[in-house]
C-alpha cells in the first residue's frame, strides 16, 4: 500500500485522537484511512456542487481555510 505523508490541523488531529480513544477505531493510521475513504465515497456519489454560495470556497466550508467536513 502506498504511504501519504499528511499534515492536518491541530483540530483535525485532536478528533481523529478522540475516535480511536472512544474505540471508534483501532488507531490512529485505521481512523484516517477509514475517514479518507468515506469523504472520498461522499464526494463522487454528491460531486462538487456548482451551486454553492459565492466565497465559500475561499474560506473553507465552514468558514475556516483549514476546516473541512466530510
Amino acid at each position: 500500500m502506498p504511504k501519504v505523508q499528511l499534515t492536518v490541523p491541530e483540530h483535525l488531529e485532536m478528533q481523529i485522537a478522540q475516535l480511536v480513544e472512544q474505540g471508534e477505531f483501532v488507531n490512529r493510521e485505521e481512523a484516517i484511512e477509514e475517514l479518507l475513504s468515506t469523504g472520498l465515497r461522499a464526494y463522487k456519489t454528491s460531486g462538487p456542487m456548482d451551486d454553492e454560495e459565492p466565497g465559500l470556497e475561499e474560506d473553507g466550508m465552514m468558514g475556516h481555510d483549514d476546516e473541512y467536513v466530510f
